[in-house]
């Protein structure tokens, strides 16, 4: 036992602390329109796999929606979507959204979200979500089991062709 333990500490030692997820999508939408949506944290729910994942989940908002500050909490089951946060903590107007993101429940962590927004061409925006994580060691040895790319990566683009078929909509 001892053995094996010390086999995985070693290991923790050559994998990489840090994470990153990231997926884009075309929305055939003004840049403007899907800067908009996007910044507002209550709009998650129309798009958000995870949002849907528990009906039960008690959701708090506070502040302005869509500025730097505003804040949303949810309290779900732990098996899908746990306890955690988000708050907005910088906007770059037309551009991008930076939000920190924080688990509490099925574990405790925090990671910097984003929102890119990207002309392409006048009626269409190129949509970038992504994440960037750290854990530390041995923690570390988690990220190639938790397969984050995978994970969040999938939900990631199930969420964005959501929003592209939402807003192409309107």
């Amino acid at each position: 036992m001892l053995s094996m333990v010390s086999l995985i500490l070693i290991i923790a030692l050559f994998i990489s602390k840090e994470y990153s997820v990231e997926r884009e999508i075309i929305i055939n939408k003004p840049k403007e329109s899907v800067f908009n949506y996007v910044k507002l944290l209550r709009n998650q729910k129309s798009f958000s796999t995870w949002e849907n994942m528990d009906p039960n989940m008690k959701n708090e908002f506070r502040g302005i929606d869509g500025t730097v500050g505003s804040f949303h909490s949810w309290d779900g089951n732990p098996d899908n979507v746990g306890v955690g946060s988000q708050e907005i903590k910088g906007i770059i107007e037309g551009e991008r959204i930076d939000i920190e993101l924080k688990f509490i429940e099925p574990f405790e962590s925090t990671s910097p979200v984003y929102f890119i927004t990207e002309s392409n061409g006048d009626n269409s925006t190129k949509l970038i979500w992504g994440m960037k994580g750290y854990m530390q060691y041995p923690m570390n040895i988690m990220i190639p089991i938790m397969n984050f790319e995978k994970f969040i990566g999938n939900e990631y683009g199930k969420s964005l062709q959501n929003l592209k078929v939402l807003l192409e909509k309107k």
